[in-house]
């Protein structure tokens, strides 16, 4: 038996590879911002001048947590990814690409079953290679310690600003202060009209609903330059910083991978400075205000909400039959003899009757019925009296 070769009469052509490039920095400070500059220079030059490669692009988000992927380029990066347009993936490190150990993971994998491969330039790992997800469990479990090392440690820095009384406030979002050279707190004038005027209102017994309409008929603007709500009136009010003190650490950060803002509840130390800077409203004004609204919400039946949910048999399962909102427990004429306790159509009380012309009953009447579950109150008139019937919300 003879066996003859045949020779390939043409050279296997080698096909290019559709690169692209992934760069990061976490903070906006300029020398951050210099490093991501030369990432994207670096990567740019790297692809374009190898002649195995085709230059797709640089994705580059810049001020952005490496710690989740909700990062804007990222995604853009994943998706042509998902379209079959990138074959290879070019970055720094691990910690440039995710410090979260499970995105890392999750999406190599997922950009291994598509044939993508990255390639992570500080550790020389690349996903195809046999070994290649083990070390990147370990490497990338070493930047995520290092994220919270550092988010750690930023913690500190604030914490021992605080109690050094050192601010850390942005005036963009805060309506009637600006800041002077110094970081300090200085009354805006033409923002603080506004402030005397919301706290007036509310001492002279108009409610947060009402200023809040008012200002937004006038064309007066919020300070993010959008409408004017109930919560927001009341936020202002709420406001110790109007009466010249301050409390910082109202937030924190729950982890270092979410991020998630949390309202402190007493978790972790806050610092309370009195005086801090010039006031808008008196301190007495300030509490009048506060009075105010303690007295609206007891009419209300308003108390905080971990005592609010048990506080009476019939909070939240009353329902108007006009907007499904729930009725919600009132005291008419509060300051007087005849008081009556009612439960009323919540849209009606926090927005009017152009939003709802509302269900009312008395709370003697309702409680008669035993009412165990959510139900439906309808007003029915009959023979020129009022009537109501229930209907089962289930």
């Amino acid at each position: 038996m003879r066996v003859r070769i045949i020779e390939p009469t043409k050279s296997p052509i080698s096909k290019r590879k559709r690169v692209c490039a992934y760069a990061r920095v976490s903070s906006a400070s300029e020398a951050q911002g210099d490093s991501l500059e030369n990432q994207t220079t670096y990567y740019k030059q790297l692809i374009e001048n190898n002649p195995k490669y085709i230059f797709v692009g640089i994705f580059a988000d810049y001020g952005l947590t490496g710690t989740k992927d909700e990062r804007l380029e990222f995604q853009n990066m994943l998706t042509m990814a998902r379209e079959h347009k990138i074959d290879l993936i070019l970055t720094k490190s691990i910690s440039r690409f995710a410090r979260n150990t499970t995105i890392v993971l999750e999406v190599v994998r997922e950009l291994k079953a598509l044939n993508v491969e990255v390639i992570f330039e500080k550790e020389n790992i690349s996903s195809f290679d046999g070994d290649g997800e083990l070390m990147l469990t370990v490497l990338s479990s070493f930047a995520q310690e290092e994220s919270k090392n550092v988010s750690d440690n930023i913690k500190w820095r604030y914490r021992r600003k605080f109690e050094q009384g050192e601010l850390a406030i942005n005036t963009t979002r805060f309506l009637g202060y600006d800041k002077d050279e110094y970081g300090d707190l200085v009354i805006n004038r033409s923002q603080a009209k506004i402030v005397e005027r919301i706290f007036n209102d509310c001492v002279n017994g108009k409610g947060t609903f009402v200023i809040a309409k008012e200002l937004e008929n006038e064309g007066v603007r919020t300070i993010a330059g959008g409408s004017w709500h109930s919560s927001t009136i009341l936020a202002i009010l709420k406001n110790e910083k109007y009466k010249g003190d301050i409390k910082l650490q109202k937030t924190y950060s729950k982890d270092h991978l979410s991020k998630k803002k949390c309202t402190n509840h007493g978790e972790i130390d806050s610092f309370y400075i009195e005086d801090n800077h010039s006031p808008i409203v008196t301190k007495e004004v300030w509490e009048e205000a506060q009075k105010q609204i303690r007295l609206r919400g007891e009419a209300r039946g308003d108390v905080e909400k971990e005592k609010y949910q048990n506080r009476y048999p019939l909070t939240g399962i009353l329902i108007c039959s006009k907007c499904q909102a729930t009725l919600r427990r009132r005291t008419w004429n509060s300051k007087y003899d005849c008081k009556k306790i009612v439960w009323q159509c919540s849209t009606y009380i926090n927005e009017g009757k152009n939003s709802c012309s509302g269900t009312v009953i008395e709370d003697e009447v309702i409680c008669r019925m035993n009412i165990q579950n959510k139900t439906v109150v309808e007003e029915v008139m009959k023979n020129g009296q009022k009537h109501y019937r229930y209907t089962s919300k289930s």
